[in-house]
């Protein structure tokens, strides 16, 4: 009874190998004929690619140059008399209108002209008074 249980665990272990071994050459397979049927691409699709990294590049630097601007701006209050919208609207509680009202009040020759001509309330100046300055 042992010999038979024996040759039952034999019967396993070489099936095992066939079928491992049977699996490692189909894989092997697999991957020689995708080697050997891959296709160089076609000029068309080299431009292409080049195009799209080109574009990738070209953006990524952009938001580079962007960061760097920012960074050296973000030490240097902004001028309210020469800032555009956007520079406007990137200080803390001014909105759309809030800019366009500093923008229509140009120019200030002195800070405390923001509240006085209306342009923000009281609150609003003492939020952003040491992010800007009034250059002439």
């Amino acid at each position: 009874m042992i010999h038979g249980h024996q040759a039952n665990l034999n019967t396993s272990v070489s099936h095992r190998r066939v079928v491992k071994i049977i699996v490692s050459l189909v894989a092997i397979s697999f991957l020689f004929v995708t080697g050997c049927t891959s296709q160089k691409p076609s000029p068309d699709e080299v431009r292409e690619r080049t195009a799209e990294a080109t574009s990738d590049i070209k953006r990524d630097a952009q938001a580079l140059a962007q960061g760097v601007k920012e960074g050296w701006n973000r030490d240097q209050p902004l001028d309210i008399n020469k800032a555009t919208k956007d520079q406007l609207l990137s200080l803390p509680g001014i909105n759309s209108e809030r800019a366009d009202r500093i923008i229509a009040g140009r120019p200030y020759s002195n800070l405390s002209q923001l509240v006085s001509r209306r342009a923000i309330s009281e609150q609003e100046y003492e939020n952003i008074k040491d992010r800007i300055t009034a250059k002439d």
